[in-house]
């Protein structure tokens, strides 16, 4: 929970526990228990007592997610479930072992050439210094998103696919997942701070550059 209160050196310690599914301690090595994956939270404007997340750490995470406030009704079932006297009931929706067979299912979608090419073009240009970068790339962005960002858009698009019933993923699941997986990873410079343009808006001209 609000990750960007945790001190450096404890998001360091999260690098190869997130990448490698390992952690070593003492100059010995402990291989953690599958599945294992990291979900974190923080307070998008809140800034005081926070220590900004490292770009290699933010890569490491497949999804930026914004979530907004709950409806009304949420809301309402949310006080009355944290203020009355009953304790809450969790079920089990999954277990870790139907947690591996999903991952491993994911892995064996297939998925067409032309769904890979529009996921690395697509990443390839959030790059400022890459052949073919639009110019307002150029203009707003430092620093672009990296391979890992194109792994994580074939692999949402299938996962996507597969929720929808469908045996492969197309270009429509890529876009579709295309701002969570490269909000978090494109560094905007001071001329889009300066123009009032964040990550999301620079995704969503990609998006609209690629229809044409």
């Amino acid at each position: 929970d609000e990750i960007n209160r945790t001190p450096p050196k404890t998001q360091a310690a999260l690098l190869q526990a997130m990448q490698e599914h390992e952690v070593t301690a003492a100059g010995e090595t402990f291989k953690l228990d599958e599945p294992f994956f990291v979900l974190a939270t923080q307070n998008p404007i809140e800034q005081e007592g926070t220590y900004p997340l490292p770009e290699a750490q933010l890569d490491r995470f497949m999804f930026n997610l914004w979530v907004n406030y709950p409806s009304v009704d949420e809301e309402k079932q949310i006080v009355k479930t944290t203020t009355g006297g009953r304790e809450a009931s969790l079920k089990i929706v999954l277990d870790a072992e139907r947690i591996l067979q999903l991952q491993k299912l994911v892995r064996e979608v297939p998925v067409a050439d032309n769904v890979v090419d529009f996921s690395v073009n697509l990443v390839r240009q959030t790059r400022p210094n890459e052949n073919g970068a639009p110019q307002f790339v150029k203009d707003w962005i430092s620093w672009g998103a990296g391979p890992r960002a194109s792994q994580y858009l074939v692999l949402g698009a299938k996962t996507r696919a597969i929720l929808d019933g469908r045996p492969t993923p197309d270009i429509d699941d890529v876009r579709a997942v295309a701002t969570p997986v490269l909000r978090h990873r494109l560094v905007t410079n001071f001329n889009a701070d300066a123009e009032g343009v964040d990550a999301v808006k620079i995704v969503e001209r990609l998006l609209e550059n690629g229809r044409r």
